[in-house]
């Protein structure tokens, strides 16, 4: 059975690193946007895995928005 999971990538002097806001403590890094694109998939696999069903449904259905706000400084 296959989920979709939330997934935030952030870019650094040292690389990428990527998390799930979805699962708590679930995160990964990489050198290359690819190669943090694998690692993360490969950490949300091993930590699902150890998930019940229930728990798994409870996870991935808490619901993630992402915006921009336009900020004025003084």
């Amino acid at each position: 059975m296959s989920h979709k999971v939330s997934i935030v990538i952030e870019k650094d002097d040292f690389g990428y690193y990527a998390y799930s806001p979805e699962l708590e403590g679930c995160q990964s890094q990489g050198d290359t946007f690819e190669e943090v694109m694998a690692n993360i998939k490969e950490a949300i696999e091993l930590y699902l895995s150890t998930l019940s069903e229930e728990e798994i449904r409870q996870a991935v259905s808490k619901e993630i928005m992402t915006t921009a706000v336009e900020v004025r400084l003084a």
